[in-house]
């Protein structure tokens, strides 16, 4: 066996009542006893990802202008870069914490405000995480392995659209890898440093993206207290400084927030009660697993047809290959999977502090529980929050590989070693021969075992390249013959490997043969040997090349393709998700070209059931509207609110003539229409997705000029309900929006009288029709603000959108 093939080495057991010695670095992973090859390589692999994640990346624009609207608000106002506000006036924060904000927001500060000032810190995160999961994995595994890690980290599509997006998601995959790296450190030496860092980082991805950043703990923990070496009382200490570090450092900033006085600070958006650890716990956490998420759109759909809407698909334990997500995230995973499972079968009974079976643990762990709990989550998921589980694939289709290939030639290669004496049937020989026959058993599994999972990933491959049928058809049929081809070609080597060996050892102790030098006695067996020897490297590259030619395809094409709105999907049209590329809407699951399924005006039709109730009159009067049947929750009711161009259906009919919001969503249940018809092949106007809910509407220059005109004189030159509504004209204008009800339009932000005491202060110059949704509870405010702003002022039409002018309501 040569250094950089050695395994990992497990701690040295001192006299019986010591503590274990702390295992060594294997030699392979030191800095600077890396192959030649390894650092070019690497250099290679991170200068390949950094061009894949920034090529082209300013034609997704202002990406999710949600977020883009909360970092240009902090760029303008540190209350607002610390709270994470949606506006730097500070009505409302985004429904999230704002660790995430604070990177884009001081690149908007430093470079100015445009999409590549957003975006790019998040592409450089991405490369950044590459590079730490290589770093990773290499050190106890070795730099093949790392690489390996790394390229299918950065070629997961789910990866490459995350990394070119402005979500939180990419600073949080940042932070858990980077919190593996110091649980491995900290596994290596029982270092009480490094465990507290990985609970810094941990807290800090609470900071990022609440409760999901938490999954990881359970796995870190165990995986530290089953392989530290050192005594368990002492494991137990330093798990609990790593729980204090966690607290500390996702603690500060919500102990911050929850002491503040609610009129020192904004409105906690996605709270019903004005609260971060409401929020914590309920929209953004239990809620979550549970579907009970006040104030929410719809969360996942149970088996059977029950519960959720059209966000996630069906929960399950295949939902992670299920149309909606597969082809985000799966590639890998049968592969992964297997790995996992073939690599705890070669750690066998190894010590408690053996490193091999620690690093399946941590990774097989991450992915494990962090997919149990994404498949069987009853509240909203999205396909995009895969991205987490990448890193886990990753690392386990580098470590699993890595440990097969030195299971199938690391026997017969000690038999090799072995010293043979000048007599043939020397007792040295005959044990030799002894050990070596499991030796190669092993090797032949570990080869078949490897077979196997390339032909499961072709195969998988071209399933999900169905999916896409129409999306350069030849690949399918390519990646499924060649893999299929090359798991034949090395099962085959395994076999003649098996026959030249046994032959050698069985014929005579001077022909112990190994297959993969060539060095041979004995009939057929040098050949036999030469054969392999050739072949394998060959096969062992091409199968890489097949399993990563699927996901490296969607990958480029999703990296080629700008994405915007709130809910993005990696691939080709087709490839299931929600919102993908093409722009504003994408895909959205059982309806066409990014319409709701039942909703009137879409390619499916007017949904059964009605919409609102008894609507009538410009806009509608529903009273907390019903739901579409196949589709959402009605709009909030509870009052009159500005339409245009005509009025709604009665009785829950479908609206005529300008019943329809912009991106084909109608005017339903109180809420405003505007142009009336339906939004341009189901994608909408000018912002796409459900007018306002998930993507930002683009104003033209004329509502720009008419907002911007005596801007100075007003706190917020508008206010309008749904945070993505508002974002449109605030990226726009440049100055505050607010975004009436928060994301949903379903927060109590502000109240009516709230919004009364701001129009006669004269604090709010507009009020612009459109946006907002709500389903499954949460507050009435929205509507009762747009049906008294009806009652009180005039309404005019600019740019097809209903504003009303509230300065004539300033008093005093």
């Amino acid at each position: 066996m040569n250094r950089t093939d050695s395994p990992p080495t497990a701690p040295t057991a001192g006299p019986p009542g010591t503590e274990p010695a702390p295992a060594p670095v294997p030699e392979e992973t030191r800095t600077g006893r890396d192959p030649r090859w390894a650092r070019p390589a690497l250099a290679g692999l991170l200068v390949a990802t950094a061009l894949l994640y920034l090529w082209g990346l300013g034609a997704s624009g202002w990406a999710n202008a949600f977020y883009s609207a909360a970092v240009q608000a902090g760029s303008q106002s540190w209350t607002a870069f610390f709270y994470g506000s949606s506006d730097a006036a500070n009505s409302i924060t985004v429904d999230k914490t704002p660790a995430s904000l604070w990177l884009m927001a001081l690149s908007v500060r430093i470079f100015g405000l445009s999409g590549w000032s957003i975006l790019v810190p998040q592409a450089l995160l991405g490369v950044a995480s590459v590079g730490v999961l290589y770093a990773t994995v290499r050190r106890w595994y070795g730099p093949a392995a790392g690489l390996l890690a790394g390229a299918v980290l950065a070629l997961t599509p789910v990866a490459t659209l995350m990394f070119r997006f402005n979500n939180p998601d990419a600073l949080l995959v940042f932070l858990l890898v980077a919190a593996a790296y110091a649980t491995v450190r900290a596994v290596e030496t029982a270092s009480t440093r490094w465990i507290v860092l990985t609970g810094v980082l941990v807290g800090f991805g609470f900071l990022t993206k609440m409760l999901q950043a938490f999954l990881v703990i359970p796995v870190f923990a165990g995986v530290y207290l089953l392989a530290a070496p050192t005594g368990l009382g002492r494991r137990i200490r330093q798990l609990l400084l790593a729980g204090l570090a966690v607290v500390v450092s996702a603690g500060w900033w919500v102990a911050i927030v929850e002491l503040a006085p609610a009129s020192a600070r904004p409105y906690i958006g996605g709270s019903q009660n004005n609260s971060i650890l409401e929020l914590t716990l309920g929209y953004n956490g239990l809620g979550r697993i549970t579907g009970d998420e006040v104030g929410s759109v719809g969360g996942g759909g149970r088996p059977g047809g029950g519960g959720g809407g059209p966000f996630s698909g069906q929960t399950g334990l295949l939902r992670m290959f299920d149309t909606e997500v597969g082809g985000q995230i799966s590639w890998l995973l049968p592969a992964a999977l297997i790995l996992l499972v073939a690599g705890l079968w070669l750690a066998g009974r190894a010590p408690r502090t053996d490193r091999t079976r620690a690093g399946l643990l941590l990774w097989g762990g991450w992915l494990v529980v962090t997919g149990l709990i994404f498949s069987f989550m009853s509240g909203i998921f999205h396909a995009y929050y895969t991205v987490a589980l990448a890193p886990a694939v990753g690392a386990l289709a580098g470590i699993g590989v890595t440990l097969l290939r030195r299971a199938r030639s690391a026997p017969v290669e000690a038999v090799a070693a072995a010293p043979v004496p000048a007599v043939a049937d020397a007792p040295v020989v005959a044990g030799a021969s002894v050990v070596a026959a499991p030796g190669r058993r092993r090797a032949l599994v570990a080869t078949l075992v490897l077979a196997g999972t390339l032909a499961v990933t072709a195969w998988w491959s071209w399933h999900l390249l169905g999916r896409t049928a129409d999306w350069h058809p030849w690949l399918r049929s390519t990646i499924l013959a060649l893999g299929l081809t090359t798991a034949a070609l090395l099962a085959t080597s395994a076999v003649i490997k098996e026959f030249a060996s046994g032959n050698g050892v069985q014929s005579d102790a001077n022909s112990l043969v190994n297959s993969e030098t060539g060095v041979a006695a004995g009939p057929g067996a040098g050949f036999a040997g030469r054969v392999v020897r050739w072949v394998v490297p060959v096969v062992s590259v091409a199968g890489i090349a097949v399993a990563l030619a699927g996901p490296a395809a969607y990958a480029m094409q999703t990296a080629a393709t700008p994405h915007s709105g709130s809910i993005p999907s990696a691939g080709p049209t087709g490839a299931g998700g929600f919102g993908g590329p093409g722009g504003p809407g994408g895909r959205m699951p059982g309806g066409g070209n990014g319409q709701f399924p039942g909703f009137p005006g879409g390619p499916n039709g007017t949904g059964s059931d009605g919409t609102g109730s008894d609507g009538s009159g410009p806009g509608g009067t529903g009273q907390d509207g019903g739901a579409n049947a196949g589709g959402f929750p009605g709009f909030p009711g509870g009052g009159s609110a500005p339409g245009a161009s005509g009025g709604t259906g009665q009785d829950g009919g479908t609206g005529q003539d300008g019943g329809t919001a912009p991106g084909g969503i109608p005017g339903q249940g109180g809420f405003p229409g505007q142009d009336g018809g339906t939004g341009q092949e189901g994608r909408g106007q000018r912002g796409g997705g459900m007018g306002g809910l998930l993507d930002a509407r683009e104003p033209s220059a004329e509502m720009t000029a008419l907002l911007t005109a005596d801007a100075d004189d007003y706190t917020w030159v508008a206010a309008t309900i749904g945070s993505n509504n508002a974002s449109g004209y605030q990226l726009a204008t440049g100055r505050p929006v607010m975004p009436i009800g928060g994301f949903n339009g379903s927060d109590p932000s502000p109240t009516l009288a709230q919004f009364q005491r701001y129009v006669a202060d004269g604090r709010i110059h507009y009020f612009l029709g459109g946006g907002g949704f709500r389903a499954d509870g949460g507050s009435n405010a929205s509507a009762e603000i747009a049906a008294w702003v009806t009652e009180t002022f005039t309404a005019t039409t600019v740019d097809g959108v209903t504003v009303y002018d509230l300065s004539s309501g300033k008093q005093g």
